[in-house]
């Protein structure tokens, strides 16, 4: 146990010595023979003591001192109070930084330390990952070597971090990052890289659908005011030229509410939280009556439209959103099919999946057209789509829907040889087939 340090027993211990000496002496009449050897005795002590000191401290791996005695006692309970004193310390200090480590690998984005040279200190995991650095490799190198965009660069030296920025991640071009810097300690710098690809994407998403829907409505509402302009301000038109507007006027007007209703429909898809594992829809019985919808729109174009149907087969799902995706696909082919074409529809099981697929024998898609059909608003031809009526969308819900469904639309086609747009619903989805009955009699 530690006891506080007295000087007044240590100058008791020094005075006995000398007196031991001095006594010594003057018995054997020696005196300096005597105060030599008594010297010569304390400095092989203080040395010695010394050694086993140097020894403890470089050498030796036991943590307690050894035991001894008078001032070198409370000289090796001090360095031992020191010690353990430190290596509290440095515990605490531990867990702090392992503290910092686990909060800072929780963060969902890359961060970097620098100084004020640029020079990298210590990044995170994440860090690692979508910047490309290497740690503890990379310490020491400099952030703009690893970030080469010229836009971070300029960012970076010019020293004003009042905005952060936007630039494609190192790693992978198809991601873009924010790049957020801010100045911390006097001499260094914290780089934030946060991965706002998605946000991106969204708002050209939002920039692309209001351009596009505006651009929609644009024809249709041109044309209507054209006509409004012109009908009251001279009763002496022709009758014809009156049927003819008031025919324009309500066409463009079922385009416009088609238009509406296709966007509320992919909107009600889009924010749809409905499980699709709860019901089961009677496929059959849904294409029977899309069927009868599909000869009504079919008698200008009298196309051959053939349904090759299992009727026992059925899925799990959401009938509305399904019941959609099927007459659009339908409806599409009717529509774009030249007069009198064939078209085939097809409800079977494909192993163990249900497949649903439309084949015309139409004029077919360009190659280059087929990974952005699904796009809202994408046309092959504006001017046949916007003849036919199509607003461009119900390609854009077919996919949704199949998104919902855990399954995607196969599109094969080549151009002047027809088209045949499939998918197939998951295993999970697709009900089993009752098992025949056996006759034990």
């Amino acid at each position: 146990m530690h006891q506080q340090f007295s000087l007044f027993k240590s100058l008791l211990r020094l005075i006995g010595v000398a007196t031991l000496v001095l006594a010594f002496g003057a018995l054997t009449g020696e005196m300096l023979l005597s105060i030599a050897v008594g010297a010569l005795t304390v400095l092989t002590i203080t040395y010695w003591n010394l050694y086993r000191l140097n020894h403890w401290l470089w050498h030796s791996r036991r943590l307690s001192p050894p035991k001894l005695g008078g001032i070198w006692e409370h000289i090796y309970d001090g360095i031992y109070y020191l010690q353990r004193r430190n290596r509290t310390k440095r515990k605490k200090l531990g867990a702090v930084v392992k503290r910092f480590r686990e909060g800072s690998e929780a963060v969902p984005d890359a961060a970097v330390v620098v100084d004020n040279h640029g020079c990298i200190e210590w990044c995170n995991r994440l860090a690692t990952i979508e910047l490309g650095l290497k740690w503890p490799d990379d310490a020491g190198r400099r952030i703009d070597n690893f970030i080469r965009h010229p836009k971070f660069k300029e960012y970076f030296h010019a020293g004003q971090f009042d905005f952060p920025i936007e630039v494609p991640s190192p790693t992978n071009l198809s991601k873009i990052f924010e790049y957020r810097i801010m100045p911390y300690g006097g001499d260094h710098l914290l780089l934030i890289a946060r991965d706002v690809t998605r946000l991106t994407q969204l708002e050209n998403m939002r920039k692309d659908f209001v351009a596009n829907v505006s651009h929609e409505l644009k024809t249709p509402l041109t044309v209507l005011n054209g006509y409004l302009e012109v009908l009251p301000s001279d009763a002496g038109l022709p009758k014809g030229f009156k049927r003819k507007a008031y025919k324009e006027m309500a066409i463009q007007t079922r385009r416009m509410q088609s238009l509406v209703e296709q966007l509320l429909v992919l909107s009600r898809i889009e924010a749809s939280e409905e499980r699709i594992s709860e019901t089961m829809v009677d496929v059959p019985a849904v294409l029977n009556e899309i069927q009868i919808e599909a000869n009504t729109l079919n008698k200008e174009k009298s196309h051959e439209i053939t349904l090759h149907i299992e009727p026992q087969l059925k899925v799990y799902g959401v009938e509305t959103e399904l019941r959609s995706a099927f007459s659009n696909l339908i409806f599409n082919a009717i529509h774009y099919t030249p007069a009198k074409g064939k078209i085939d529809v097809y409800w079977h099981r494909s192993g163990d999946k249900a497949r649903f697929a439309v084949k015309d024998n139409g004029d077919g898609i360009a190659e280059k057209h087929l990974n952005r059909l699904t796009e809202r608003f994408y046309r092959v031809d504006t001017a046949r789509s916007r003849k036919t009526g199509g607003s461009g969308l119900g390609l854009a819900i077919v996919k949704h829907v199949l998104s919902h469904h855990n399954t995607k639309l196969h599109i094969r086609s080549k151009f002047g040889q027809g088209s045949e747009f499939s998918f197939s619903f998951p295993e999970e989805l697709t009900v089993a087939e009752p098992r025949p009955e056996v006759n034990h009699s």
